[in-house]
């Protein structure tokens, strides 16, 4: 049983004019095909006429392939009319696929816009103006401090008082093992 619900696609007189035009373009080269045998054909008959010295058949071959060409000549006008509206109907079906979306782009933001009105914008504006007005009024209310507060304070500016130092012992020179293991030697140990 087949899905019911499978929707077919709708053919449209564009797709049935597609299908025509592709249709005849390939009739169109099968009969470039036949005339192009029988243009061979005609030219071998000729040859062959000619070997056997029987120059007005020849001639009348001849005749036949000019025709022919000529005929080949019409086919190739044919072929490329039908070419070249195959492609007009494939770009005009193109152009109105763009138009859609272009249109249906052009709803939507027409759909967009009315669901912002310009009261509402306009209020959003007067809004973030007030706001960044009280935040101005805010900074200038608090007390300023002074920059040079905020500054770092450079090594140089440093004062240190002598009373302030404390006497550190001095840090011990070279290998601190051979040290400690000598002054062990030097000094008594307590009893």
């Amino acid at each position: 049983m087949g899905n019911i619900f499978v929707k077919k696609p709708k053919i449209t007189e564009v797709d049935r004019a597609i299908l025509s035009l592709k249709t005849q373009r390939r009739k169109l080269a099968q009969y470039q095909q036949q005339l192009e045998v029988v243009i061979e054909a005609e030219k071998q008959a000729a040859r062959d006429l000619i070997r056997e010295k029987r120059k007005d058949r020849a001639l009348l071959a001849l005749k036949k392939k000019k025709t022919q060409e000529e005929l080949l000549k019409q086919v190739d006008g044919w072929l490329i009319n039908v070419e070249q509206q195959l492609a007009d109907v494939e770009l005009a079906s193109r152009q109105k696929a763009i138009f859609e979306s272009l249109k249906a782009g052009s709803n939507a933001i027409k759909s967009i816009q009315s669901e912002i009105s310009l009261e509402d914008v306009q209020k959003l504006m007067d809004d973030s103006a007030e706001a960044k007005a009280y935040q101005e009024i805010t900074l200038q209310s608090l007390p300023t401090v002074p920059s040079q507060a905020l500054e770092p304070i450079a090594d140089s500016q440093v004062e240190i008082k002598e009373d302030e130092l404390i006497d550190l012992p001095d840090v011990p020179s070279g290998d601190i093992s051979n040290q400690a293991a000598r002054k062990t030697k030097e000094e008594p140990l307590p009893a």
